[in-house]
Protein backbone atom coordinates (compact mmCIF):
# COMPACT_ATOMS: atom_id res chain seq x y z
CA UNK A 1 0.00 0.00 0.00
CA UNK A 2 0.96 3.61 -0.51
CA UNK A 3 -0.12 5.85 2.70
CA UNK A 4 0.48 9.59 3.03
CA UNK A 5 0.33 10.47 6.61
CA UNK A 6 -0.48 13.51 8.12
CA UNK A 7 0.71 15.06 11.75
CA UNK A 8 2.01 18.03 12.86
CA UNK A 9 5.09 17.17 15.01
CA UNK A 10 6.42 13.80 13.34
CA UNK A 11 8.55 12.56 15.92
CA UNK A 12 8.28 10.73 19.27
CA UNK A 13 7.68 13.65 21.17
CA UNK A 14 4.31 13.05 22.72
CA UNK A 15 1.47 10.31 23.56
CA UNK A 16 -0.34 11.15 19.78
CA UNK A 17 3.19 11.36 18.49
CA UNK A 18 4.64 8.58 18.92
CA UNK A 19 1.99 6.61 17.81
CA UNK A 20 2.33 7.86 14.62
CA UNK A 21 6.24 7.55 14.64
CA UNK A 22 6.35 3.86 15.52
CA UNK A 23 2.98 2.91 13.35
CA UNK A 24 5.18 4.35 10.32
CA UNK A 25 8.00 2.93 10.72
CA UNK A 26 6.47 -0.52 11.53
CA UNK A 27 4.34 -0.05 8.25
CA UNK A 28 7.22 0.33 6.21
CA UNK A 29 9.75 -2.19 7.66
CA UNK A 30 6.59 -3.75 6.17
CA UNK A 31 7.11 -3.34 2.49
CA UNK A 32 4.78 -1.08 2.27
CA UNK A 33 5.21 3.24 0.84
CA UNK A 34 5.04 5.41 3.75
CA UNK A 35 5.35 9.25 3.10
CA UNK A 36 4.93 12.07 6.10
CA UNK A 37 3.48 15.42 6.01
CA UNK A 38 4.29 17.40 8.98
CA UNK A 39 5.09 21.08 10.40
CA UNK A 40 8.63 19.68 11.40
CA UNK A 41 10.06 16.47 11.99
CA UNK A 42 11.55 16.21 15.62
CA UNK A 43 13.96 13.05 15.02
CA UNK A 44 16.15 11.95 12.40
CA UNK A 45 14.11 10.93 9.47
CA UNK A 46 13.73 7.09 9.54
CA UNK A 47 14.97 5.60 6.68
CA UNK A 48 12.33 4.25 3.91
CA UNK A 49 10.03 7.08 4.88
CA UNK A 50 9.73 9.96 2.98
CA UNK A 51 9.15 13.33 5.34
CA UNK A 52 7.68 16.74 3.93
CA UNK A 53 8.22 19.58 6.31
CA UNK A 54 5.66 22.09 5.63
CA UNK A 55 6.96 24.82 8.39
CA UNK A 56 5.94 25.65 11.98
CA UNK A 57 3.10 27.37 13.04
CA UNK A 58 2.12 29.84 16.33
CA UNK A 59 0.50 27.22 17.92
CA UNK A 60 -2.18 29.40 19.71
CA UNK A 61 -4.71 30.19 19.44
CA UNK A 62 -5.46 26.19 18.74
CA UNK A 63 -8.13 26.48 16.69
CA UNK A 64 -6.17 29.00 14.12
CA UNK A 65 -3.42 27.00 14.48
CA UNK A 66 -4.93 23.59 13.47
CA UNK A 67 -7.42 25.99 10.39
CA UNK A 68 -3.37 26.88 9.08
CA UNK A 69 -2.16 23.77 9.06
CA UNK A 70 -4.97 21.82 7.56
CA UNK A 71 -5.01 24.91 4.37
CA UNK A 72 -1.27 23.99 4.26
CA UNK A 73 -1.62 20.85 3.51
CA UNK A 74 -4.52 21.45 1.09
CA UNK A 75 -2.02 23.30 -0.94
CA UNK A 76 0.59 21.08 -0.75
CA UNK A 77 -1.44 18.03 -1.87
CA UNK A 78 -2.89 20.18 -4.95
CA UNK A 79 0.77 20.50 -6.25
CA UNK A 80 2.05 17.25 -5.41
CA UNK A 81 -0.98 14.90 -6.14
CA UNK A 82 -0.75 11.65 -5.05
CA UNK A 83 -3.14 9.95 -6.86
CA UNK A 84 -2.68 6.46 -5.68
CA UNK A 85 -1.85 7.38 -2.28
CA UNK A 86 -4.33 6.53 0.79
CA UNK A 87 -4.08 9.94 2.96
CA UNK A 88 -3.91 8.57 6.81
CA UNK A 89 -5.07 11.79 9.32
CA UNK A 90 -4.35 12.14 13.01
CA UNK A 91 -5.40 16.31 12.68
CA UNK A 92 -8.54 18.39 12.19
CA UNK A 93 -8.26 17.97 8.61
CA UNK A 94 -10.35 18.16 5.11
CA UNK A 95 -8.63 16.23 2.96
CA UNK A 96 -8.49 12.80 3.80
CA UNK A 97 -9.61 9.33 3.74
CA UNK A 98 -8.83 7.79 7.08
CA UNK A 99 -8.28 9.59 10.11
CA UNK A 100 -7.38 8.39 13.90
CA UNK A 101 -9.08 9.74 16.97
CA UNK A 102 -6.68 9.72 19.79
CA UNK A 103 -8.43 11.80 22.47
CA UNK A 104 -12.16 12.73 23.83
CA UNK A 105 -14.33 14.26 20.98
CA UNK A 106 -14.12 17.96 21.59
CA UNK A 107 -18.06 17.35 21.16
CA UNK A 108 -18.11 16.78 24.74
CA UNK A 109 -18.84 20.68 24.96
CA UNK A 110 -22.46 19.98 24.69
CA UNK A 111 -22.81 18.40 28.06
CA UNK A 112 -21.49 21.90 29.94
CA UNK A 113 -23.34 24.94 30.39
CA UNK A 114 -24.66 27.11 27.89
CA UNK A 115 -22.36 30.11 28.84
CA UNK A 116 -19.08 27.83 28.37
CA UNK A 117 -20.37 26.87 24.64
CA UNK A 118 -20.65 30.45 23.41
CA UNK A 119 -16.99 31.51 22.54
CA UNK A 120 -15.42 31.42 19.13
CA UNK A 121 -13.04 28.85 20.10
CA UNK A 122 -15.02 26.38 21.14
CA UNK A 123 -17.15 27.39 17.37
CA UNK A 124 -14.78 26.60 15.72
CA UNK A 125 -12.95 23.75 17.87
CA UNK A 126 -16.16 21.93 17.30
CA UNK A 127 -16.62 22.86 13.40
CA UNK A 128 -13.47 21.40 13.13
CA UNK A 129 -13.88 17.94 14.47
CA UNK A 130 -17.27 17.42 12.97
CA UNK A 131 -15.36 18.32 9.37
CA UNK A 132 -12.77 16.08 10.18
CA UNK A 133 -15.81 12.90 11.22
CA UNK A 134 -17.29 13.57 8.24
CA UNK A 135 -14.59 14.01 5.43
CA UNK A 136 -13.34 10.93 6.63
CA UNK A 137 -14.08 7.61 5.11
CA UNK A 138 -12.97 5.83 7.92
CA UNK A 139 -12.53 6.71 11.73
CA UNK A 140 -9.97 4.69 13.62
CA UNK A 141 -10.97 5.28 17.56
CA UNK A 142 -7.57 4.58 19.31
CA UNK A 143 -9.83 3.12 22.28
CA UNK A 144 -12.83 1.36 23.50
CA UNK A 145 -13.73 4.19 25.62
CA UNK A 146 -12.84 7.01 23.00
CA UNK A 147 -15.25 5.15 20.24
CA UNK A 148 -18.15 4.60 22.44
CA UNK A 149 -18.10 8.32 23.95
CA UNK A 150 -17.94 9.43 19.14
CA UNK A 151 -20.98 6.97 18.73
CA UNK A 152 -23.11 8.95 21.21
CA UNK A 153 -21.94 12.43 20.30
CA UNK A 154 -21.82 11.78 16.60
CA UNK A 155 -24.35 8.89 15.84
CA UNK A 156 -24.19 9.75 11.93
CA UNK A 157 -21.11 9.03 11.76
CA UNK A 158 -21.02 5.52 14.26
CA UNK A 159 -20.89 3.39 10.76
CA UNK A 160 -17.72 4.89 9.91
CA UNK A 161 -16.10 3.48 12.71
CA UNK A 162 -13.31 0.36 13.40
CA UNK A 163 -12.50 -1.58 16.06
CA UNK A 164 -10.03 0.11 18.38
CA UNK A 165 -6.24 -0.36 17.79
CA UNK A 166 -4.81 0.60 20.73
CA UNK A 167 -1.20 1.84 20.96
CA UNK A 168 1.85 -1.05 21.37
CA UNK A 169 3.99 -1.18 23.87
CA UNK A 170 7.80 -1.38 23.93
CA UNK A 171 9.49 -4.74 25.29
CA UNK A 172 10.60 -5.19 28.42
CA UNK A 173 13.26 -6.83 29.96
CA UNK A 174 11.91 -9.75 32.16
CA UNK A 175 11.93 -8.92 36.11
CA UNK A 176 12.72 -11.43 38.89
CA UNK A 177 9.25 -10.90 40.04
CA UNK A 178 8.70 -11.64 43.70
CA UNK A 179 5.36 -10.88 46.22
CA UNK A 180 4.94 -7.88 48.26
CA UNK A 181 6.74 -8.39 51.69
CA UNK A 182 3.57 -8.72 53.89
CA UNK A 183 4.11 -5.28 55.66
CA UNK A 184 5.18 -3.19 52.98
CA UNK A 185 5.17 -3.01 49.26
CA UNK A 186 5.59 -0.60 46.59
CA UNK A 187 2.84 1.14 44.77
CA UNK A 188 3.57 3.77 41.78
CA UNK A 189 1.98 6.25 40.43
CA UNK A 190 2.73 8.03 37.12
CA UNK A 191 1.53 11.19 35.72
CA UNK A 192 2.49 14.67 35.03
CA UNK A 193 -1.16 15.82 34.61
CA UNK A 194 -1.21 14.61 38.51
CA UNK A 195 -4.81 16.25 39.45
CA UNK A 196 -6.58 14.37 36.19
CA UNK A 197 -5.13 11.46 36.59
CA UNK A 198 -6.13 11.17 40.24
CA UNK A 199 -3.37 11.49 42.57
CA UNK A 200 -4.91 13.33 45.59
CA UNK A 201 -6.78 9.93 45.50
CA UNK A 202 -4.24 7.57 45.50
CA UNK A 203 -2.68 9.57 48.30
CA UNK A 204 -5.99 8.91 50.29
CA UNK A 205 -5.64 5.10 49.27
CA UNK A 206 -2.03 4.26 49.67
CA UNK A 207 -2.52 6.08 53.47
CA UNK A 208 -5.17 3.86 54.61
CA UNK A 209 -2.87 0.83 53.38
CA UNK A 210 0.22 1.93 55.04
CA UNK A 211 -2.05 1.63 58.54
CA UNK A 212 -1.46 -2.54 58.46
CA UNK A 213 1.40 -2.43 56.43
CA UNK A 214 3.61 0.19 58.04
CA UNK A 215 6.17 0.05 55.27
CA UNK A 216 4.27 0.40 52.27
CA UNK A 217 5.80 3.23 49.90
CA UNK A 218 3.95 5.23 46.96
CA UNK A 219 6.29 6.32 44.42
CA UNK A 220 5.16 9.04 42.38
CA UNK A 221 6.73 9.77 38.85
CA UNK A 222 5.74 12.56 36.69
CA UNK A 223 4.79 16.12 38.42
CA UNK A 224 7.82 18.20 39.83
CA UNK A 225 8.07 17.03 43.28
CA UNK A 226 7.26 20.82 44.84
CA UNK A 227 3.58 20.85 42.74
CA UNK A 228 3.12 17.91 44.92
CA UNK A 229 4.94 17.87 48.27
CA UNK A 230 1.67 19.46 50.21
CA UNK A 231 -0.40 16.01 49.41
CA UNK A 232 2.07 14.38 51.81
CA UNK A 233 2.02 16.80 54.70
CA UNK A 234 1.20 14.94 57.81
CA UNK A 235 3.34 11.94 56.12
CA UNK A 236 6.52 10.32 58.29
CA UNK A 237 8.30 9.03 55.23
CA UNK A 238 6.90 6.35 52.97
CA UNK A 239 6.87 8.16 49.23
CA UNK A 240 9.31 8.76 46.97
CA UNK A 241 8.85 11.97 44.33
CA UNK A 242 10.50 10.75 41.63
CA UNK A 243 10.21 13.58 39.18
CA UNK A 244 9.40 13.56 35.75
CA UNK A 245 10.76 10.14 34.29
CA UNK A 246 11.20 9.38 30.65
CA UNK A 247 11.67 5.65 30.85
CA UNK A 248 9.95 3.13 32.16
CA UNK A 249 12.37 1.09 34.00
CA UNK A 250 10.98 2.27 37.67
CA UNK A 251 7.87 0.23 36.56
CA UNK A 252 10.14 -2.87 37.54
CA UNK A 253 10.95 -1.75 40.72
CA UNK A 254 7.06 -1.36 42.01
CA UNK A 255 4.35 -3.91 42.84
CA UNK A 256 1.50 -2.15 42.49
CA UNK A 257 0.58 0.63 39.34
CA UNK A 258 -2.77 2.81 40.75
CA UNK A 259 -4.19 5.20 38.25
CA UNK A 260 -7.59 6.79 39.37
CA UNK A 261 -8.08 8.98 36.81
CA UNK A 262 -11.18 11.07 36.01
CA UNK A 263 -10.50 11.25 32.99
CA UNK A 264 -7.97 9.14 30.90
CA UNK A 265 -8.65 8.32 26.56
CA UNK A 266 -5.97 5.45 26.84
CA UNK A 267 -3.73 5.86 29.70
CA UNK A 268 0.07 4.34 27.99
CA UNK A 269 1.91 3.96 31.65
CA UNK A 270 -1.13 0.97 32.24
CA UNK A 271 0.27 -0.88 29.16
CA UNK A 272 3.77 0.05 29.90
CA UNK A 273 3.05 -1.24 33.69
CA UNK A 274 1.59 -4.92 32.55
CA UNK A 275 4.30 -5.49 30.23
CA UNK A 276 7.20 -5.01 33.19
CA UNK A 277 4.40 -7.60 35.43
CA UNK A 278 3.42 -4.86 37.99
CA UNK A 279 0.13 -5.27 38.68
CA UNK A 280 -2.70 -2.78 38.25
CA UNK A 281 -5.61 -0.94 39.50
CA UNK A 282 -7.27 1.34 37.40
CA UNK A 283 -10.50 3.43 37.06
CA UNK A 284 -13.20 2.44 34.64
CA UNK A 285 -12.27 5.76 32.35
CA UNK A 286 -9.54 4.83 30.97
CA UNK A 287 -9.03 3.75 27.78
CA UNK A 288 -6.65 1.14 28.04
CA UNK A 289 -9.11 -0.61 31.07
CA UNK A 290 -9.77 -2.53 28.44
CA UNK A 291 -7.13 -4.34 28.77
CA UNK A 292 -6.69 -4.96 31.91
CA UNK A 293 -7.39 -8.82 32.47
CA UNK A 294 -8.49 -10.31 35.91
CA UNK A 295 -5.22 -12.16 36.44
CA UNK A 296 -3.25 -8.12 35.48
CA UNK A 297 -5.38 -6.26 38.25
CA UNK A 298 -8.48 -4.57 38.63
CA UNK A 299 -11.11 -2.00 36.95
CA UNK A 300 -12.46 -0.05 39.78
CA UNK A 301 -15.71 2.58 39.40
CA UNK A 302 -14.08 6.11 39.52
CA UNK A 303 -17.23 7.02 42.07
CA UNK A 304 -16.10 3.57 43.98
CA UNK A 305 -16.53 4.30 47.76
CA UNK A 306 -13.12 4.54 49.13
CA UNK A 307 -12.94 1.23 50.67
CA UNK A 308 -13.45 -0.33 47.24
CA UNK A 309 -10.65 1.22 46.17
CA UNK A 310 -8.41 0.27 49.06
CA UNK A 311 -9.69 -3.56 48.80
CA UNK A 312 -8.66 -3.71 45.13
CA UNK A 313 -5.00 -2.48 45.91
CA UNK A 314 -4.89 -4.70 48.65
CA UNK A 315 -5.88 -7.72 47.11
CA UNK A 316 -3.32 -7.08 44.49
CA UNK A 317 -0.67 -6.16 47.37
CA UNK A 318 -1.29 -9.95 48.33
CA UNK A 319 -1.08 -12.08 45.47
CA UNK A 320 1.02 -14.91 45.26
CA UNK A 321 1.97 -15.47 41.56
CA UNK A 322 3.12 -12.99 39.15
CA UNK A 323 1.06 -11.27 36.83
CA UNK A 324 0.93 -12.12 32.86
CA UNK A 325 3.78 -10.09 30.86
CA UNK A 326 1.03 -7.84 28.56
CA UNK A 327 2.63 -8.14 24.84
CA UNK A 328 1.18 -6.09 22.03
CA UNK A 329 4.48 -4.43 20.21
CA UNK A 330 4.27 -1.59 17.54
CA UNK A 331 4.73 -4.63 15.05
CA UNK A 332 0.90 -5.93 15.89
CA UNK A 333 -0.58 -2.44 15.37
CA UNK A 334 0.77 -1.84 12.09
CA UNK A 335 -0.54 -4.85 11.22
CA UNK A 336 -3.73 -4.32 12.90
CA UNK A 337 -3.94 -1.19 10.47
CA UNK A 338 -3.22 -2.99 7.50
CA UNK A 339 -6.09 -5.51 7.84
CA UNK A 340 -8.12 -2.39 8.42
CA UNK A 341 -6.50 -0.11 5.36
CA UNK A 342 -6.79 -3.63 2.83
CA UNK A 343 -10.05 -4.11 3.92
CA UNK A 344 -11.10 -0.81 3.11
CA UNK A 345 -9.12 0.03 -0.06
CA UNK A 346 -11.27 -1.59 -2.54
CA UNK A 347 -14.17 0.48 -1.55
CA UNK A 348 -12.67 3.92 -1.92
CA UNK A 349 -10.10 2.95 -4.72
CA UNK A 350 -12.38 5.35 -7.05
CA UNK A 351 -12.47 8.08 -4.74
CA UNK A 352 -8.58 8.08 -4.46
CA UNK A 353 -8.19 8.12 -8.02
CA UNK A 354 -10.87 10.99 -9.03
Amino acid sequence: MKILYVVRRYGPVGGMERYVWEVTRELAALGHQISVICERCHADKPPGITVHELGEIAPRPRWLSLLRFGRRVNIWLEANPHPDWLVHSHERLSSHHITTFHGPPFATVRDKPFWKRLSLRVAMQFYLERRELGVARLVVPNSGFIRKQLAHYYPEFAHKLTAPIVPGVAAMAPRDWRPAPVGGGIIGFAGKEWQRKGLPLAVEIVALLRRERPDLELRVAGPDPQEVQHLFAGWQGGYRLLGWRSDPEYLHQIDVLLHPARAEPYGMVIAEAMAAQASVVVSDVCGAAAQVSEEAGAVVPLDAPLEQWVSAVRKQLQRALAPPRYEHGWRDVAQEYVKILEGALECIKGEINE
